[in-house]
């Protein structure tokens, strides 16, 4: 068996559109043009993930075994080793997004409750102090 194709950052990216789609997973690369229409998830969800590592994406639906015996047929080869992935995958990026929209919700909660209770605090003193606000 000869060795499989080495496929670099540069060629990942360039296969990301729905003629011609390369998907990252496990460091090996699969041409899933073919298999879009057919996804029972739909074909937005792996466009989600096109030119970045899937694998995380992958993992996290559970694949079934029918699903993972249906990758070797796609294979392009390997992605090259010497190449730095810093892509999150599409998954990864909304969940930051999600954790970072909660953060900044929890922070305009905070500054809404804070001087709330501040004058909240303030009346009871003055309340119970001089008997009357």
């Amino acid at each position: 068996m000869s060795n499989p194709k080495v496929v670099t950052l540069e060629e990942l990216r360039t296969h990301n559109k729905k003629d011609s789609f390369y998907i990252l997973i496990h460091e090996k690369v699969y041409d899933v043009t073919k298999f879009l229409d057919e996804h029972p998830g739909g074909d937005e969800v792996i466009l989600a993930e096109g030119g970045q590592d899937a694998t995380e994406a992958f993992e996290d639906v559970g694949h079934s075994d029918e699903a993972r015996a249906l990758l070797p047929d796609m294979l392009v080869g390997d992605f090259e080793k010497d190449s730095e992935l810093k892509l999150k995958s599409g998954a990864a990026a909304a969940q930051a997004s999600r954790v970072a929209e909660s953060a900044v919700q929890q922070g305009s909660n905070l500054m809404y409750f804070v001087p709330l209770g501040l004058l909240g605090a303030y009346f009871a003193w003055r309340y119970y102090t001089f008997g009357s606000i």
